[in-house]
């Protein structure tokens, strides 16, 4: 029988004769631990190196026992009753720094017995989970508690999605202060405002960059969102943040899962999970997680359909190296919606479900596909050393069939009584290939009495998207009821035009058949862009006096390249036995523009924690955005550029249950890219400043009784324009309110008659916003209220649970305007009205 110790110097008869003065001695001292998630025995070593106790165990017993890691100031005996904590195991301290760890005998209390606490981040199936998770990979690419990184990082646990019933990414980040849903015209590509700015449909899986596409929430284990510049790790990031999503991990225990949720507007979504080892010696895992979705919508002409499916593999080739395999396939059709534009100064007043496309099933397919490869190892020299390598593919097909609201002004023609909405045509076929390979060695060591954490790594990204098809927009007001022939627009083509009544649309009987051959046979819009750039980092996490200072230090250097062309010009392609295969755009025509730049993103931060419930910390980065492509005379323009400067405190309480983070931030943005004539000529004179206060609170005040709460103040500004369209010096950034906050409460019955029973509260709100970079429109403050309640029994080995959301109770009208860089008065998204979900769950 396999069995490991540490550092072996007594015999057991020794051991035992020393046993009774041992258990004395190791209670008396206090050790300051930061274990993370992980195996049992993995997390046990680290608790022998911490604490210099020796630890026998029965390595059997060991097998599949997970645990979720601890942080504070510990005795031995206090550690290893919240490591063992619902394990099946139990230790006996046999001398003063010795113990034995064991499986409990059968029929034994032993679990029970132990004091009752909760463990942030436990990875169990249980009702009563916190709401707290300690640990976070996304600030530092190391496991690092939160109350020992010096920058903002909040997590929305696994536990917070399952009482929330969040089923798309933005029912996650509602629950974190600063951040703010846009429109997205719920098309492919999630976007969000944080800290004031866009995140560009930036989005992060396990702390890699992935292309614009939809998350489904089937396999995410956890929501973390990283506030500020984060350009030292990950390069090219929006100074605002990033939302990083955490995937589900194959265990090695069998576990399986059903969930049919169903609710208003014909909403019906299917969840299932499977995971458990493949092999004997369970070094071999297996997880699959699937979803589907089918669901109308408030909003006239909107419907989804959507397959999800997301196998993965995990091999523990040894007790130092790894290897994870994953594959997610999502498949879709999901209609672009404009939304409802505004009038004067607010959005106008017509039902929400008004919708200015066109009816009718053609027009409102949008089927997409995209397929996303991800393989990574890792080996650890020896418990201090450890290399980690990966790459991840993403290939996406997205195919856009659609009438939309105008882009442009005019967008209403108020020539006519009533007004009439403006509309457009786009049929236009897009592929994107994305790559990205990584490389990182992490290394923990001492110089003196100084701890050093350090990571040196480096990262090559690369992503292509091509467009082709037909897209149009009348510069005419010319009205129509059939496609309308335009001879020598856009390169000889033609297109359909439209306009309907805003007050009472009535919309013309277009003909699909004669957009797809103008698709087919006279596309006019071709687009190219490239991107790539390569990376090297290097980060060290200094720790000094037992880890009460920590100061982090690191910096960065990319090497960019951007190019980019369009055309709306085309020629017949064949190939050399003269077969026909296809329009293809004329390249000769888009003379591709590139760019190439290369920028240092340093990064700066310390930490000072005093008493174990207290941490004081600051920091300062720099970050290199998006090239901003160039001028009307064909000259490179300068890329984005920002700055952060962030202080702020973390406390925990309640013996670690409750944490909250507060921060002050300040943010300045350069080089934004500014239009400077109406011919569509663009300058990097603009400039952006953020700053603002946010306040975060997450997990449990007393037994069943948890909560994750949120404050922000923002005050983003424009403070460089002088544009064509106006001086908007001074101007509020749209979409971002001044004020804007959540709270979320859920209590657990603990009382045996009512034991399984959990109910929930909670309200967002949101102060008013202004619509545009001119702050011309408003969109108006909003507070909405979600309740449920859910209740989970046992019938034999299954767990069933039964749950019931009702969301927006007090039916509040609200919208969602676009983030900085594309807020337009024509699309306002409005939020969803009183809506109520159900749903059954097995487990077992």
């Amino acid at each position: 029988m396999k069995k490991f110790t540490w550092k072996p110097r007594r015999s057991l008869l020794a051991l035992a004769i020393l046993s009774a003065t041992g258990t004395a001695l190791a209670e008396q001292q206090t050790h300051h631990l930061s274990i993370a998630p992980q195996s049992m025995s993995d997390a046990l070593k680290a608790l022998a190196a911490e604490t210099h106790i020796q630890i026998f165990s029965d390595g059997d017993a060991l097998k599949g026992k997970q645990t979720s890691g601890i942080q504070g100031d510990f005795t031995a005996r206090e550690a290893l009753q919240k490591l063992l904590t619902g394990t099946g195991l139990t230790y006996t301290f046999t001398a003063e720094d010795a113990v034995a760890v064991k499986a409990a005998e059968t029929g034994s209390n032993a679990t029970t017995t132990l004091p009752a606490v909760t463990v942030a981040g436990k990875a169990v199936y249980d009702s009563t989970e916190s709401y707290l998770v300690g640990n976070s990979i996304t600030a530092t690419k190391t496991d690092k508690p939160l109350m020992d990184t010096p920058v903002s990082v909040q997590v929305v646990p696994q536990q917070v999605l399952s009482d929330q019933q969040a089923t798309i990414l933005e029912d996650a980040t509602k629950n974190v202060s600063g951040v703010q849903r846009v429109w997205n015209g719920e098309a492919n590509g999630q976007d969000f405002v944080i800290r004031g700015f866009g995140t560009r449909y930036t989005r992060f899986r396990n702390g890699q960059r992935i292309s614009n596409f939809n998350t489904d929430m089937a396999n995410v284990e956890q929501v973390e969102v990283l506030k500020g510049s984060a350009a030292m790790l990950y390069g090219r990031v929006e100074p605002g943040g990033m939302v990083n999503v955490v995937t589900k991990k194959p265990r090695d225990e069998a576990h399986y899962s059903l969930q049919q949720q169903f609710g208003s507007y014909d909403f019906y979504r299917t969840v299932a999970e499977a995971t458990g080892p493949l092999t004997g010696d369970k070094s071999l895992t297996y997880r699959m997680d699937f979803g589907y979705t089918d669901r109308n919508s408030f909003r006239d002409f909107v419907s989804q359909n959507q397959i999800f499916v997301a196998p993965a593999l995990h091999w523990q080739a040894s007790d130092k190296t790894e290897f994870n395999l994953s594959l997610e396939y999502t498949d879709r059709k999901l209609p672009y919606d404009t939304g409802i534009p505004a009038i004067g100064n607010r959005v106008a007043n017509v039902p929400i479900n008004t919708n200015y496309g066109q009816p009718g099933f053609k027009f409102n397919e949008d089927p997409s596909d995209s397929t996303l490869l991800d393989f990574n190892w890792s080996h650890s020299f020896n418990d201090n050393w450890k290399i980690q390598n990966g790459f991840v593919g993403n290939w996406a097909n997205l195919h856009y069939r659609k009438v939309l609201v105008a882009v442009f002004q005019p967008l209403l023609e108020q020539g006519t009584d009533p007004m009439q909405v403006r509309r457009g045509s786009q049929f236009t076929d897009d592929s994107q290939e994305t790559y990205l390979t990584y490389f990182n060695l992490n290394g923990k060591f001492k110089t003196g009495e100084v701890n050093h954490n350090v990571l040196l790594g480096g990262d090559y990204y690369s992503d292509e998207t091509r467009s082709g098809g037909f897209f149009g927009f009348s510069a005419t007001n010319a009205p129509f009821d059939s496609p309308y022939k335009m001879p020598g627009d856009f390169g000889g083509g033609s297109f359909a035009f439209s306009r309907v009544n805003l007050y009472s649309p009535n919309y013309p009987n277009l003909d699909f058949n004669a957009y797809e051959n103008q698709r087919i046979n006279h596309p006019n819009n071709f687009f190219v862009s490239q991107t790539s750039w390569y990376g090297l980092y290097f980060q060290d996490q200094i720790s000094l006096f037992d880890d009460k200072l920590q100061i982090l230090g690191g910096g960065r250097y990319d090497w960019a390249h951007l190019a980019s062309g369009s055309s709306n010009s085309y020629t017949n392609s064949e190939d050399i036995n003269g077969n026909y295969n296809g329009y293809v755009p004329s390249f000769n025509i888009i003379a591709l523009a590139k760019q190439n730049e290369g920028f240092f993103s340093p990064r700066v931060g310390v930490l000072y924690r005093p008493w174990t419930w207290l941490s004081v910390f600051g920091n300062r980065t720099e970050g290199f955005g998006t090239n901003n492509g160039r001028s009307g005379n064909g000259q490179p323009l300068k890329p984005e550029t920002t700055e952060q400067y962030e202080a702020g405190f973390k406390t925990e309480w309640f013996d670690g249950n409750l944490t909250t983070s507060t921060a002050y931030f300040h943010i300045d943005k350069k080089n934004v890219l500014t239009l400077v004539s109406d011919g569509g000529i663009y300058d990097t004179i603009g400039a952006a400043r953020s700053q603002g206060i946010e306040v975060d609170i997450a997990g449990r005040l007393s037994d069943g009784l948890s909560l994750i709460a949120s404050y922000a103040f923002t005050d983003a500004r424009i403070t460089a324009d002088g544009g064509a369209p106006g001086n908007n010096i001074g101007k509020r950034l749209p979409n971002v309110a001044e004020h804007s906050g959540s709270a979320w409460l859920k209590y657990a019955f603990q009382q045996s008659s009512l034991k399984g029973l959990s109910v929930g509260i909670g309200s967002y709100l949101a102060g008013t916003r202004e619509g545009d970079n001119a702050n011309s429109y408003k969109l108006p403050g909003y507070v909405r209220v979600d309740t449920f309640a859910g209740y989970t029994t046992n019938i034999g080995p299954t767990k069933l649970t039964t749950q019931l959301n009702v969301n927006n109770i007090f039916d509040k009208r609200y919208y969602f305007t676009g983030a900085p860089y594309y807020a337009n008065r024509a699309w306002n998204l409005p939020g969803e009205p009183i809506t109520v979900m159900g749903s059954v769950k097995l487990e077992y």
